[in-house]
C-alpha cells in the first residue's frame, strides 16, 4: 500500500481516537500539517483508490473475477482456477476492501463535510460525490455477494451485529438513491476528485450509468422495473465517449496500475491468457489479439484453465499493452455502456437505437480503445455481424471479450447472458463455475446469526448459488 494511502487510513483513526479528548489546553498541541480530522477530499481519494485498485486487482488473494470468466489462466499457482476460495480468504480480503476501506471513509467524509466551509452549490456537489460513489461500491458488493448488511451497517453506535438486506431491496434504494443524486447535482464544480476532476457533468452520466447496469440485471426477474430503470438512466443521460468512462487514473508513483503490480513489480509469472480466450478470439480473427498478446513460435498459445500451465515460457503471454504501471482501472467503459444499450435494445427496450446499431457502436468503441484500425474494425464487424436471432450468444461473447482484463464488468455479462459457456474445470473444488462470493469467514465468528440467516434464505452460502437476478 503506498504511504499517502497508509497516511490517510493512520489519521483517520487518529481522528476517532482523538474527538472525544480535545479541549481549550490540548489544542495547542495541535499540529496543522497532520489533522486529527481529515477533509472530507482525502477520505474520498482514499476510497476512490482502494475501491478501484481492488475491483481492478488481479491478485490470487482478491476479487478473483478475471478466474470467474476463465479469461486468464494460471502458471504456478492453479488453486484459484481450480475455484480454491478458502485458502487466500479472498472473501474475507474483498469484503474487507470495499466495505472497511472504502465505504467506510466515505461515510466519515460525509461526515467531516459537514463542518467544512463551502458554498451551498459545492457543498451539495460534494455531497453528490460521495453518494455516487458509495453506490459504486455497493453495486459492485452486492453483485459479488448477494444479501448483505446495508440498512444496518455502519451504526456501530447503535448495533454491533447488523442484518443482511436483501439484494433486491438494496438494488431498489440503490436506484432511488442515484436518482435523488442526479437531482441534488448543482451547476459548478464539486471536489477535485481523481476520477473527473469535479466535473458535475460526467458523475451524473457516470451515475446513470450505474443506473443502467442495475436495470439491464434486473431484466430477467423485474422486466418492468428493468424497463423504467434502463430507459429512465439512459434519457437522464449515461456514458457517451470514452472521455466520460470512470476510470482511476495512477501516476505510476504513489500509484500503480495494479496488473503492473502482479505482473511487472512483483516480477511474477503467474498469469497467461487462458484456451477458451485464444480459441475464440482465434475464431473470430479477432485483431485485438495482436495488441494484447505475444505468440509462441508464430502463434497463440492459451493456457489450460484450471491446471499448472508450466512452463510459463511455452504460452503467450499479456502484451506490454497492460504492463505500464500508469495504465488507468477503466471500471466502467463507453463499451461497456453501449453493450449494455445493445442489450436493453435487444429486450425491446427504448435504448436510442437498434440492437444491431447498438452492438456495432460497442465493438467499434472496443476496437478502438485497444488501438485496432477502422479497416480492421470493419472487417471484423463484416464477418461477426449482430445475430437477432440469437441476441445473448452474440452480444454476450463479444462483450466478454471486450471485457478482457475488466473482471467485474465481464462477470456480470456471462452470468446474466450465459455466453461464452464457461465450463467448470476437471479438478474444480465446486461443482460449478462461480456465480457469487461465499461470505467471508469473519463474519460466521462476529455476525454469526445474521450471516447463517442470510445463507439460508439464499440457497447456501456458496459460490455455486446464483444471485437473485441470475435465475436463467
Amino acid at each position: 500500500m503506498k504511504n499517502i494511502i497508509k497516511i490517510s487510513l493512520v489519521s483517520a483513526c487518529i481522528g476517532l481516537a482523538l474527538s472525544s479528548c480535545q479541549g481549550d489546553l490540548t489544542s495547542l498541541n495541535d499540529d496543522p500539517k497532520h489533522p486529527s480530522i481529515l477533509p472530507s477530499e482525502n477520505l474520498l481519494a482514499t476510497a476512490m483508490y482502494q475501491s478501484s485498485y481492488y475491483m481492478d486487482n488481479p491478485s490470487v488473494n482478491f476479487n478473483n473475477y478475471r478466474f470467474f470468466t476463465q479469461q486468464w489462466a494460471e502458471t504456478q499457482y492453479p488453486d484459484e482456477t481450480q475455484y480454491n476460495l478458502v485458502t487466500r480468504n479472498q472473501p474475507r480480503n474483498h469484503f474487507n476492501r470495499m466495505y472497511v476501506y472504502s465505504i467506510n471513509n466515505l461515510r466519515q467524509a460525509k461526515a467531516n463535510l459537514k463542518n467544512e466551509v463551502e458554498t451551498d452549490e459545492v457543498r451539495a456537489n460534494k455531497l453528490a460525490t460521495l453518494e455516487i460513489e458509495e453506490i459504486f461500491i455497493w453495486e459492485n458488493i452486492v453483485d459479488t455477494y448477494g444479501d448483505v448488511p446495508y440498512s444496518e451497517a455502519f451504526k456501530p453506535n447503535e448495533i454491533l451485529t447488523p442484518k443482511y438486506d436483501d439484494a433486491k431491496t438494496i438494488y431498489v434504494d440503490l436506484i432511488k438513491r442515484i436518482d435523488a443524486a442526479v437531482a441534488s447535482i448543482k451547476p459548478g464544480s464539486g471536489y477535485s476528485d481523481l476520477v473527473y476532476g469535479g466535473d458535475m457533468t460526467k458523475w451524473k452520466k457516470f451515475a446513470n450509468s450505474i443506473k443502467l447496469r442495475l436495470g439491464i440485471n434486473l431484466a430477467d426477474i423485474d422486466p418492468a422495473l428493468a424497463k423504467t430503470t434502463v430507459e429512465s438512466a439512459i434519457t437522464s443521460g449515461v456514458i457517451s465517449s470514452d472521455a466520460e468512462a470512470y476510470k482511476f487514473k495512477y501516476d505510476g508513483n504513489t500509484f500503480s496500475n495494479p496488473v503492473f503490480d502482479n505482473l511487472v513489480a512483483s516480477n511474477r509469472n503467474d498469469f497467461i491468457p487462458s484456451e477458451l480466450t485464444i480459441k475464440t478470439m482465434s475464431t473470430l480473427s479477432d485483431p485485438r489479439m495482436d495488441v494484447w498478446f505475444t505468440k509462441v513460435e508464430g502463434v497463440y498459445k492459451g493456457g489450460v484453465f484450471g491446471e499448472l500451465n508450466d512452463p510459463y515460457t511455452k504460452f503467450s503471454q499479456l502484451s506490454s499493452y497492460f504492463r505500464s504501471a500508469t495504465t488507468a482501472s477503466n471500471l466502467l467503459s463507453y463499451a461497456e455502456v453501449a453493450f449494455l444499450k445493445a442489450e436493453a435494445a435487444a429486450r425491446n427496450f427504448a435504448a436510442g437505437g437498434t440492437a444491431a446499431e447498438l452492438y456495432v457502436t460497442a465493438v467499434t468503441e472496443s476496437m478502438r480503445e485497444n488501438q485496432v484500425s477502422t479497416a480492421n474494425t470493419a472487417t471484423y464487424l463484416a464477418a461477426n455481424p449482430f445475430n437477432a436471432a440469437n441476441w445473448k450468444q452474440s452480444i454476450g461473447t463479444q462483450a466478454w471479450i471486450a471485457m478482457f482484463n475488466k473482471g467485474f464488468a465481464s462477470w456480470n455479462f456471462t452470468r446474466r447472458l450465459d455466453y461464452p459457456i464457461l465450463v467448470n474445470p476437471p479438478k474444480s473444488n465446486l461443482s460449478s463455475v462461480p456465480y457469487r462470493m461465499p461470505y467471508p469467514d469473519h463474519e460466521y465468528v462476529l455476525n454469526g446469526a445474521n450471516v447463517q440467516a442470510a445463507a439460508a434464505k439464499i440457497g447456501g452460502d456458496k459460490a455455486t448459488t446464483k444471485l437473485f437476478w441470475d435465475k436463467n
